[in-house]
């Protein structure tokens, strides 16, 4: 079931906390006046055997492992958020030759975008966990208490090795926000696909992570018309209320997608950010303008495929329009990202201080609630983008 399917039945649970961050309020507060204790033992989410179809809880477990002694250049973070995205199941799959991360084995723990605080350092000699100063400049290191983002999420402290952390500044009023993909969908709008003003903007998936942050970009970068499509008729609604979507295209059984697209673009689009592939990818060919540019950035329509391992996504399209047309198509993913974070931390402080824009989230409380979190994403529960808060 892909990843915008409709919203499962039943309130969410005491543990999920929807968040469309935003507000001035600094939400630092709660763990910004130090950082924890250095600790000896470490929980992570490990993947127990490799399922035939879609990830479940029971796939996984909750593992405690003793924390490494840190050797030079190496800091010991707490996290205390880490980003939950359906892109995993291909990750557990093995994987997609070429891809930049490598596929997870049983047994070993999952990872992805984390954000959290420095507790401790590795000293130059390598003999041990040594605590920072506040002189971290001496070595390049950054102080106890510094906020970092890196890719070790899953577990509670990472030890990460020089050059694999970043360094957080002030700009962003809640740390949690660091995890948002609006620097992919603030890249693809504006690096690959070059947005114009007043052109028609196509997002497929516009309630999922990237497709929540694309359509509120969309708008504030000068589309003249954006639309979204969901499986949701409550996602739809919520896209055109609050995220800045003139159309929310739904996706139903038994309904031609491309009549539904060409209803709500009747002068065709210009820009498409696709997220899904597929049917979506096929329709909006159909409907594309003279010199549109696609700019493709998921393939949920394979990576999520009950019948399928997740690590390919199949699609047949129409090439004599996309000839005919002039249309280019651009693969386009975080290695694409160079010199875009500096530039959108500035600029998405500023909106998120202004009220612009949103951070359309949910919060998940605790390691335990991990996997089911992982489980729901996949089963397009939720809107916008996932965090487990540590």
């Amino acid at each position: 079931m892909p990843a915008d399917q409709p919203i499962l039945p039943g309130p969410p649970s005491a543990t999920d906390t929807p968040h469309d961050s935003g507000s001035p309020q600094d939400r630092r507060t709660p763990h910004a006046s130090a950082a924890s204790p250095v600790a000896r033992t470490s929980r992570e989410v490990r993947l127990v055997s490799v399922p035939e179809g879609l990830p479940r809880p029971e796939h996984f477990r909750v593992a405690e492992t003793v924390i490494p002694r840190l050797g030079a250049g190496e800091v010991l973070v707490r996290n205390r958020y880490f980003q939950v995205f359906p892109a995993l199941r291909t990750v557990i799959a093995g994987g997609v030759e070429g891809a930049p991360f490598p596929g997870i084995r049983p047994g070993e723990p999952l990872f992805g975008a984390a954000v959290g605080e420095v507790v401790a350092r590795g000293g130059e000699e390598g003999n041990g966990p040594e605590e920072l100063d506040g002189d971290g400049a001496r070595t390049g290191a950054p102080r106890t208490g510094a906020w970092v983002s890196h890719w070790l999420g899953w577990r509670e402290y990472a030890v990460v090795p020089a050059g694999g952390y970043t360094l957080l500044g002030d700009e962003l009023p809640d740390p949690a926000a660091h995890l948002s993909e609006g620097p992919l969908a603030y890249a693809a709008l504006t690096r690959g696909a070059g947005l114009r003003p007043g052109e028609t903007v196509f997002v497929s998936g516009g309630a999922g992570a990237v497709g929540s942050m694309a359509g509120q970009l969309a708008g504030l970068l000068g589309a003249g018309r954006v639309i979204g499509s969901t499986g949701s008729a409550e996602k739809a609604h919520r896209m055109t209320e609050s995220l800045g979507y003139d159309a929310a295209v739904l996706r139903e059984p038994g309904a031609p997608f491309a009549a539904r697209l060409a209803e709500a673009a009747p002068d065709g689009i210009d820009v498409f950010i696709d997220m899904v592939g597929g049917e979506q990818l096929r329709a909006a060919v159909a409907v594309a303008r003279p010199g549109a540019r696609f700019v493709l950035v998921g393939a949920l329509s394979g990576q999520l495929a009950e019948g399928s391992r997740g690590d390919s996504a199949p699609v047949e399209i129409d090439l004599f329009e996309v000839i005919v047309k002039r249309i280019t198509m651009r693969g386009f993913g975080g290695l694409d990202l160079q010199g875009v974070r500096s530039e959108w931390d500035r600029e998405f402080g500023r909106w998120l201080r202004s009220g612009k824009i949103t951070f359309p989230h949910v919060r998940i409380q605790g390691m335990d609630n991990a996997a089911r979190a992982l489980h729901e994403v996949i089963g397009g529960r939720h809107f916008g983008m996932v965090v487990v808060e540590v």
